[in-house]
């Protein structure tokens, strides 16, 4: 994304803080001028709920005193990022996309990641749309609107952290936190054309991060560079990833079968051509694909409906009405059915590290397709129009279930709304997947997608 297409504020996250630390920029003309364009451009993309504008103007005032004193404002000194709004924000209550929250006292501390950014010089700016308990694929929310996607505010952003992937692709901010149970980090940020990463489940810390499905939810970055994305994981990590595996000597391979179906023919056709860049022409087949989406869904909804369960006796219309819904009727599961899909996982779980004692990395699509209208309510697979808002997890669903990283990569083309790939890595094998990303976006086969409208 270039200055020109997107505003004031397109800026790399690394190259901020290297003005920052120089002086070149203070951190309050940074924040400034975002909160500005926030307040300037979000009406477009509805992709913020709400700015810390005091208290992040507060933190820019400190940082650049630091800078002055002369210590080390820390490796994003000045980045302004935001939140999904399920991460705790000292001072500002958690609502997780919901009025039923509405009433909870202030958070008391950030978040684990929130504050470990914090500590190397970030500045959180603002809060960022969801669906409601993040319990969706398209960011539509009944008490706070729909976020439209940047490349054409006639489409949907994804979900459900549809708020921070649109912000990041409108250049509203360098980066953004989101997560991720069943796609809700790799779907927006396929259709919104960004990096972002659902790391290993458990590696990152979700603590002061509203759950939804336990057993499955990450808290992971978006960002416009590769570069971002990596620093902002190791920081949210509290570790480096160190040296990067040589590219050539990773073994990569094609998911095909469940990951090949129901794409375009263009589609394809860009996937071809990053495998032939990749030297590989290995295709191998998920087992049980289809199952594994149907106990994905299974195990979020009987988790999330039985979270929500006591609040749904007291305050059920409270809720988002399709939010409701899908809530109660995951409560009413039988156990059984619950028990059963928690066997297939340990199965599945087993089959796919199975396939990374043979394969480094596999490549799957993220999405069939590019984001659909807001006003088309489905998409066509298997030959059949189907729910879009039910359907757009057909490729993240499956992989969730076996809690690998996945890194969703930017697919670079000439027109059209952006597509995505899915990295898929062994469990704490996120440094091959930067390694694989970083090598296709030198080739210019992947890269965040510019903007084409002006606003």
């Amino acid at each position: 994304m270039t200055q020109a297409q997107v505003g004031t504020t397109a800026r790399d996250a690394l190259g901020i803080a290297a003005d920052v630390r120089a002086g070149r920029r203070t951190a309050v003309s940074v924040v400034t001028g975002v909160i500005a364009d926030i307040e300037a451009r979000d009406t477009r993309y509805n992709s913020v709920t709400r700015i810390f504008g005091p208290a992040a103007v507060a933190r820019a005032e400190q940082l650049d005193q630091r800078i002055a004193r002369g210590e080390d404002p820390g490796v994003l000194a000045g980045v302004p990022f935001g939140v999904k709004d399920l991460f705790d924000i000292a001072g500002e209550v958690t609502t997780a996309g919901s009025i039923v929250l509405r009433g909870n006292p202030p958070a008391a501390h950030d978040a684990t990641v929130v504050a470990r950014l914090q500590a190397q010089g970030a500045i959180a700016v603002a809060s960022l749309n969801m669906d409601e308990f993040a319990y969706g694929f398209s960011t539509e929310n009944a008490h706070t609107g729909v976020t439209r996607n940047p490349h054409d505010p006639a489409c949907l952003a994804g979900g459900s952290s549809g708020g921070s992937a649109a912000a990041v692709a409108a250049g509203l901010m360098p980066f953004a936190l989101g997560s991720d149970t069943n796609g809700s980090i790799r779907l927006p940020a396929a259709l919104c054309g960004v990096w972002g990463l659902k790391p290993t489940f458990g590696r990152v810390p979700r603590d002061g991060a509203y759950p939804f499905a336990a057993s499955l939810d990450v808290v992971g970055p978006m960002a416009d560079s590769i570069g971002d994305l990596r620093t902002v994981f190791e920081v949210m990590d509290g570790r480096s990833l160190g040296g990067l595996p040589d590219v050539a000597s990773l073994r990569i391979a094609r998911l095909g079968g469940w990951f090949a179906r129901n794409i375009s023919a263009d589609f394809t056709a860009a996937i071809d051509a990053v495998m032939a860049h990749l030297n590989s022409t290995k295709v191998i087949e998920l087992p049980e694909a289809a199952r594994a989406r149907a106990a994905s869904f299974l195990i979020t909804a009987s988790e999330g409906g039985n979270l929500h369960l006591p609040r749904l006796r007291q305050r059920a219309m409270q809720y988002d009405p399709a939010t409701r819904s899908r809530l109660m009727a995951g409560a009413m599961l039988p156990s059984a059915t619950l028990v059963q899909a928690q066997r297939f996982r340990n199965w599945f779980r087993a089959r796919i590290h199975e396939l990374f004692s043979h394969h480094d990395v596999l490549v799957a699509p993220a999405t069939v397709g590019p984001a659909p209208r807001i006003d088309q309510p489905t998409i066509v697979v298997e030959g059949r129009e189907v729910s879009a808002r039910a359907n757009l997890g057909l490729f993240t669903q499956p992989i969730s279930l076996a809690g690998v990283p996945v890194l969703s990569t930017p697919l670079a083309h000439p027109s059209g709304l952006p597509l995505g790939l899915q990295l898929i890595g062994a469990p704490g094998a996120e440094a091959a997947l930067f390694a694989v990303a970083g090598e296709l976006q030198r080739a210019g086969l992947a890269r965040c997608t510019p903007l084409t409208t002006g606003d």
